[in-house]
């Protein structure tokens, strides 16, 4: 019997932002009872042009509602300037890279992308912040580098991206749960913890007895 979490999310989507307590204790939950979780970039936004004034305001207007239904901070004075390309591509790219060389970090990178970008304002759509982030969270920056910039890297990104949209997944964050090669979905869209741990605890009993 396999069983494992994958979680799919995309680290420039507010409301992944706001779930990233909720999946941080919930793949510790999984991963206290011996089931793994993989990570799945989903690819939000790919290429695109600068924001106008009009997008802008409506996306941290989003930023709002998932600051008040989660509690997670969010840093809204001179977020996303004037020129800002809201293209989540290779953050998501980023993880990709980190998953291959070291999943363990991988984790950490994901932290460190998500609050830079919503806490810090920091561009994660350029390479050299993702490469800072990325020796931040322990990997070697020549090899990360070499490795985030290679054909290697984007084909898997987008293996990622294709693989999200066959599954039909419209909205992240959504957490599905594989047994045996069996998909279930515990969740798709933001839910709070107390919501979501007793349906995964009752999905680890089943699948420690299937």
């Amino acid at each position: 019997m396999t069983a494992r979490l994958i979680y799919v999310m995309d680290p420039m989507c507010s409301w992944c932002w706001g779930f990233a307590p909720v999946a941080e204790a919930l793949i510790a939950q999984a991963a206290a009872a011996g089931v793994s979780t993989r990570l799945v970039p989903g690819g939000l936004r790919s290429g695109g042009s600068a924001l106008d004034a009009s997008t802008r305001k409506y996306i941290l207007e989003h930023w709002q509602a998932v600051a008040d239904a989660t509690g997670q901070p969010f840093l809204f004075d001179g977020a996303m300037p004037d020129g800002f390309v809201y293209d989540t591509e290779p953050a998501c790219r980023a993880l990709v890279t980190a998953r291959e060389l070291d999943e363990a970090r991988m984790w950490g990178l994901l932290k460190l992308i998500q609050a830079s970008f919503y806490q810090q304002g920091v561009d994660v759509t350029r390479a050299p912040q993702l490469v800072e982030l990325a020796a931040q969270a322990g990997f070697d920056r020549e090899t990360f580098a070499q490795r985030f910039a290679g054909h290697d890297a984007r084909a898997a990104t987008s293996a990622d991206f294709a693989w999200v949209q066959d599954l039909g997944i419209a909205g992240f964050p959504t957490l599905l749960a594989e047994r045996n090669g069996q998909l279930a979905l515990l969740t798709n869209g933001y839910q709070p913890l107390d919501s979501l741990q007793p349906l995964l605890g009752r999905w680890l009993q089943q699948a420690a007895c299937a």
